[in-house]
């Protein structure tokens, strides 16, 4: 996060809140599991695995999605000669194109098939930033982000730099913003508020390419 330039932090805080919309709304409908926090989805599975839960498989396929979707997104770009803004954009792309499906087979009784594809689009999220075939940092879960706020403020308070860990504490706060955001449209629409975030990342897509067209020329 500290290596980006202020135009990809701002995407980066953007595609944060989205994730947390994403989140809040796959939660809320899903009836307390995750989109993208996935630690919290393992531990839920391995708590259900011993207490015999109905709710297991759900997980399960939530988990494999997620995997998936960050295989796909890893994937985009590898061996072909696109940039990496092209590549970001194509990402965003299936994750519009995906996350606007996700409600329309919710209101088909295929509730499940819309969570998994709109977790399938978090781990491809977690994409966005990848540098030689690694993810740089977490953009649907937070934890690394509130590992790095604490270590920021002990070297702040051991007189070293000072604002080191501000860049993290506003990704975070992207994510609780957009995850607020996301619970109070669901009260609203449902599990169609997804299409709040399609809608955005595909304005996320259209801008990153006008933006690098803007450079070119």
């Amino acid at each position: 996060m500290t290596r980006l330039d202020r135009n990809a932090r701002l995407l980066a805080i953007g595609f944060a809140a989205m994730a947390g919309m994403v989140d809040a709304i796959g939660f809320l409908s899903s009836g307390g599991f995750f989109l993208s926090f996935m630690s919290g989805n393992s531990t839920r599975l391995s708590v259900g695995v011993a207490a015999g839960a109905p709710y297991v498989a759900m997980v399960a396929l939530l988990l494999i999605s997620f995997v998936l979707g960050v295989m796909g997104g890893s994937l985009v770009g590898r061996k072909g000669k696109i940039s990496a803004t092209q590549r970001q954009s194509l990402i965003l792309t299936v994750m519009s194109a995906l996350l606007f499906l996700a409600p329309l087979f919710a209101d088909h009784d295929m509730l499940l098939l819309g969570l998994c594809l709109a977790a399938f689009c978090m781990g491809a999220e977690n994409t966005l930033f990848e540098r030689d075939g690694s993810v740089s940092f977490g953009l649907t879960y937070m934890t690394g982000a509130l590992v790095k706020i604490g270590q920021g403020l002990a070297t702040l308070l051991s007189g070293g730099e000072r604002l080191v860990w501000v860049p993290y504490l506003i990704l975070w706060l992207g994510l609780v913003s957009g995850a607020a955001v996301g619970a109070g449209l669901f009260g609203i629409f449902g599990f169609a508020s997804l299409w709040l975030p399609s809608a955005l990342a595909a304005c996320f897509a259209v801008l990153l390419l006008f933006a690098e067209r803007a450079a070119k020329s």
